[in-house]
C-alpha cells in the first residue's frame, strides 16, 4: 500500500484538523471513517485507510477515561462477584467484527471500496434513511441494559457492527441501531456500543505498535498532534452523545447524514 500521509506531506493544520474530525465522528453515528475519507479526499486528493487506524489512539483513550468507573465496576464483577454477563455479551457482540477485520485487512487497506468518497456517499444516505425511520420499525421486546441481553441478540449486534468495516457507515451507528431493534433504550444502546468497541479499537491500536510501528515513527508529529486533537473532541462527543440519547432518537444524525451525502455527491458531481 502506498502511504500518503508522512511528516513531509501533511501539515500540522491538516493534522489537527483530521483529529477533530475523528474524535467528533468516532462516537456520534455519522461515521468517522466516512468523514475522514471525505475531509482526505478534498484536502489531499487521495485517501490512505492505514492513517484512519492511526489516528484511532485518541479516540481509544477517550473512551477508557470517560468509562473508566464503568470499567471497574464491569472487571469487579467478572473477577470478584462473579458475573459474567455484561462481559460475556461484549466478547460474543466483539468477535464477528474482530475476525472479519483480521481475515479481510489486507483487502479493506487496498481495495478502492474501501477508500473513495463515492462508497462514503452511499453508506451515509442509506444508514441515514435507517436512522430517521428507526423508531417506527417493529422492534424486539424490551432489554434493561447490555447484562440482559441474550448471547444471541449480543451476536447479531456484533454481526451489525462488522458493517462498520465500510467507511461511511459507523461503528456506533450501526451497534446502537442494532441494539435498538434488540430492545434496548437509546441510551443504553450508545453505552453497549462503546464498551464492546473498546477491545476492537485496543486491537487497532496494537497492530499500529506491532506491525506499523515505522509508519509511526515517521509520522510522529502527526500522530501527536491528531490524536490529542481527537482525545480531547472524542471525550466531548461522547459526553454529549449520551445525554441526548437520554431524551431523544437518532433522527436528526440521520438527517445530517442524508444531508450530507447529497452535499458530497454534487461536489464530486461538479468536480
Amino acid at each position: 500500500m502506498r502511504y500518503i500521509y508522512t511528516i513531509e506531506t501533511m501539515h500540522w493544520l491538516e493534522a489537527l484538523i483530521l483529529g477533530l474530525i475523528q474524535g467528533l465522528t468516532e462516537f456520534i453515528p455519522i461515521s468517522s471513517s466516512g468523514h475522514l475519507v471525505i475531509a482526505q479526499t478534498f484536502l489531499s486528493g487521495a485517501s490512505d485507510h492505514l492513517f484512519l487506524e492511526f489516528i484511532n489512539v485518541g479516540t481509544t483513550l477517550a473512551l477508557l477515561v470517560f468509562f473508566r468507573k464503568k470499567i471497574v465496576q464491569l472487571l469487579g464483577d467478572v473477577f470478584i462477584r462473579k458475573n459474567i454477563k455484561l462481559a460475556r455479551n461484549l466478547i460474543i457482540t466483539a468477535v464477528p467484527a474482530g475476525l472479519v477485520g483480521f481475515a479481510f485487512a489486507s483487502i479493506i487497506a487496498d481495495t478502492d471500496f474501501f477508500n473513495s468518497a463515492i462508497t462514503v456517499v452511499f453508506t451515509l444516505l442509506i444508514i441515514g434513511v435507517v436512522m430517521i425511520i428507526l423508531e417506527k420499525i417493529p422492534r424486539a421486546t424490551d432489554v434493561d441494559g447490555g447484562e440482559n441481553l441474550s448471547a444471541g441478540r449480543a451476536l447479531l449486534i456484533g454481526v451489525a457492527q462488522t458493517l462498520a468495516l465500510i467507511p461511511g457507515v459507523s461503528r456506533s451507528g450501526s451497534t446502537i441501531i442494532a441494539g435498538r431493534l434488540l430492545g434496548l433504550k437509546p441510551a443504553s444502546a450508545a453505552e453497549y456500543s462503546f464498551l464492546v468497541s473498546i477491545p476492537i479499537m485496543m486491537g487497532v491500536t496494537a497492530k499500529i505498535f506491532l506491525t506499523d510501528f515505522d509508519y509511526l515513527s515517521a509520522n510522529m508529529s502527526v500522530f501527536v498532534i491528531s490524536n490529542l486533537a481527537a482525545f480531547i473532541s472524542g471525550i466531548l462527543a461522547v459526553g454529549f452523545l449520551m445525554r441526548y440519547l437520554s431524551k431523544n432518537s437518532l433522527a436528526v444524525f440521520g438527517w445530517y447524514r442524508v444531508a450530507l451525502s447529497v452535499v458530497v455527491a454534487v461536489i464530486l458531481l461538479v468536480q
